[in-house]
């Protein structure tokens, strides 16, 4: 049961019906993210891909992650 807080300056952040809010989809999202193109890269290297796919996966993980770095500095706004 959830009560309101009278002195609470914002409110609690919108949670979905399953109790899971958009914060937690999206970090989820981000991590999931991370380690696919990190994966990918490392799977690039041994097959000998081209430079222009290092530099996506590359790309890719320093935005996830510097995404991520930035959400808890900011402490999950």
């Amino acid at each position: 049961m959830t009560h309101k807080n009278p002195y609470r300056m914002t409110d609690p952040p919108a949670e979905g019906p399953s109790g899971v809010s958009r914060g937690d989809v999206l970090r989820s999202v981000l991590w999931a993210l991370v380690v696919v193109s990190t994966v990918a890269n490392m799977a690039a290297s041994f097959g000998g891909a081209r430079t222009w796919v290092h530099l996506l996966c590359g790309v890719v993980t320093v935005l996830c992650a510097g995404t991520l770095v930035v959400r808890n500095l900011r402490g999950h706004k």
